[in-house]
């Protein structure tokens, strides 16, 4: 049997931590930045962990589970 392929999609946009929760990134930072507040941005900036509803189906897709 030939083995189960990560999604190419999921392995770019999450890393799992130490501890086993999944960490990404926020999103509305890449265009458009001249209407966003300074400090809109700043907290788009850093990283979030993925919500525990979601967490199911980000582990399925780096096939973590």
């Amino acid at each position: 049997m030939p083995k189960m392929k990560t999604k190419s999609g999921a392995k770019k946009r999450f890393v799992v931590t130490g501890s086993g929760k999944i960490k990404r990134k926020h999103a509305y930072k890449s265009h458009i930045l001249t209407k966003k507040s300074k400090k809109r941005k700043l907290a788009l900036t850093h990283a979030t962990l993925v919500h525990k509803a979601d967490e199911k189906s980000v582990k399925e897709q780096l096939r973590l589970v």
